[in-house]
């Protein structure tokens, strides 16, 4: 089965280049693809997501696969940043509160190596780290030791059942 693979905008995907001329010769329902895509994709607006789509061509049918965006895009759509700090250790480039974290980490738990909407916070927290974003105040480092050691286990578990 044909496969395209294309970065999309979030919402935004027309029948136009890129999608329509790939998707022309396979048969399929052009503005269905476009629709579907621009439904699945809603959660993300305001990012590029990756954004794949299995066509059966003998059918006529589709499938549409969304990729996440990468994590530092999600912790700028948060922060609403532009970028990260060009120097993380000398310049904050923002602040994310505790559930901000946990909003990214559920956003990527599927796509990142982490089960564990835990672990997945400490995963989220190391890219806020490399990114000279601070969590309530704290560096991604003390809020991956205070993670580890259970003081925000109440919020997490909360989120889990979210």
């Amino acid at each position: 089965m044909p496969e395209i693979s294309v970065m999309i905008e979030a919402g935004k995907a027309t029948p136009a280049a890129p999608l329509g001329p790939a998707l022309g010769p396979l048969g399929v329902n052009i503005v269905k693809v476009v629709e579907e895509i621009n439904e699945k994709t809603k959660a993300f607006m305001g990012m590029k997501v990756p954004v794949k789509v299995i066509v059966d061509s003998g059918k006529k049918t589709f499938e549409i696969e969304v990729g996440s965006p990468p994590t530092s895009s999600l912790i700028k759509k948060e922060l609403k940043a532009e970028k990260g700090s060009p120097n993380p250790k000398a310049a904050k480039a923002g602040n994310l509160s505790f559930d901000q974290l946990l909003n990214v980490a559920k956003m990527k738990i599927d796509s990142l190596n982490s089960y564990k909407l835990k672990n997945a916070c400490n995963e989220v927290a190391g890219t806020c780290h490399s990114m000279g974003v601070t969590i309530e105040g704290k560096t991604g480092s003390e809020i991956i030791k205070e993670i580890k050691e259970g003081k925000f286990d109440e919020k997490i578990k909360a989120a889990e059942k979210d």
